[in-house]
């Protein structure tokens, strides 16, 4: 689960990290009523869960209440990247002398926490690692032992940032670390991290994820939960209980288990096809299950093609055949199907779906996941 910027300020602060006062507002009235609480100058800042809002208006400075009221009253309901900005975060205006760059997420290859630091902040940490690879500390923590303060203040060493700022950003890394473990965040950023003139240092943004499998060790997520923006793809999915997410693309995925699913959509971008969408069914494929996932992939106009990639282990082909067979019948799909059905009792599946009756222009079966996504590409460019 993402969290809007302001949400991640407020996750920070409960770990003793420092953020700027402020407050989050739905109307113009409420921005200019916390702007003159916190007092100016003040950033009106549009939160969205996209980057990029600075470069298209979505973050003003204000100096006085007319100020707050016009930029409030221009950045609330626009369009930023195809995200509506419903409610901005005012938050008291900081000073800046230099911008930092820190993060903590897993390097699930190495089976540890890592923590990237750099001191080339404000910008993407991608830019920075393509441009300058040798300016992003990389440091892995092991979660057993955690991260000292004494290694924390190696890593901003390292990362070279002035010896005036090292200790104030040492503080905040090792209690980012306990934000991330402690609060079971997928990822726990800041960028930029800053130095004020007045030799503090300061979070003046904040990006958190946080892990959906430990929500309940936190009934306090629900009022972010709340706030999540779904686009009526993924409202559908959320309610049939489906791993769904939406992306732009013509063919829609469907796979059981998150890495087929991922593998799936590789193979049709490099057949030179686009995704639709992410949709993982786990181990049931019953018909009740493969009728909602094709419902929700045939809820989104932009797919000409739906492909279906199952590799059965646990679970029996023959069982994914009678989901598909009957889902058919119960949703009238506007796109073709392509299926790729392997594993155990794969025969008798492909039996089944060969003996249904369903014609060739709605569902097709390939052997092999390479021929199933060329087809269903095809299909999608036709």
């Amino acid at each position: 689960m993402d969290l809007f910027e302001y949400q991640g300020k407020q996750y920070f602060a409960r770990y003793g990290i420092p953020v700027s006062a402020g407050d989050v507002a739905t109307t113009v009235d409420d921005a200019v009523a916390i702007a003159e609480r916190i007092g100016y100058p003040v950033v009106v800042k549009a939160q969205v869960q996209v980057g990029g809002r600075g470069k298209a208006g979505g973050i003003k400075l204000a100096s006085d209440a007319d100020e707050a009221r016009v930029h409030a009253g221009s950045i609330l309901g626009m369009d930023i990247k195809g995200h509506v900005v419903r409610r901005v975060w005012v938050e008291r205006a900081s000073d800046i002398a230099e911008e930092y760059y820190a993060s903590f997420t897993l390097d699930r290859a190495a089976k540890r926490h890592l923590l990237m630091l750099s001191a080339q902040g404000g910008v993407d940490i991608e830019e920075v690692a393509a441009k300058d690879p040798g300016a992003i500390v990389r440091l892995h923590v092991n979660p057993i032992e955690g991260l000292s303060e004494a290694a924390a203040r190696a890593a901003a060493a390292e990362a070279r940032i002035p010896e005036r700022a090292q200790a104030g950003v040492a503080s905040i890394l090792v209690q980012l670390y306990e934000c991330f473990t402690a609060g079971d965040c997928d990822l726990a950023e800041i960028n930029p991290l800053i130095l004020k003139p007045t030799g503090e240092v300061h979070a003046l943004d904040a990006k958190v994820s946080l892990d959906a499998n430990a929500s309940f060790r936190h009934p306090e997520w629900d009022e972010f939960a709340a706030t999540v923006e779904l686009d009526d793809r993924e409202r559908l999915a959320r309610e049939k209980n489906l791993q769904y997410i939406g992306l732009d693309g013509t063919v829609g995925i469907i796979a059981n288990g998150a890495g087929l699913a991922m593998s799936t959509l590789d193979v049709v971008n490099q057949v030179g096809g686009s995704a639709a969408n992410f949709l993982d069914i786990g181990g049931g494929a019953n018909a009740e299950v493969m009728a909602g996932a094709l419902e929700v992939i045939n809820s989104d106009q932009k797919v000409r093609s739906i492909l279906i990639n199952i590799f059965g282990g646990i679970t029996r082909g023959e069982e994914v055949a009678k989901g598909i067979v009957e889902a058919v019948s119960r949703v009238s799909l506007r796109a073709p199907i392509v299926i790729r059905l392997d594993g155990t009792n794969a025969d008798e599946g492909r039996r089944i779906l060969a003996e249904a009756g369903i014609p060739e222009s709605v569902l097709t079966s390939k052997p092999t996941m390479l021929e199933a996504a060329r087809a269903a590409v095809a299909i999608a460019g036709r």
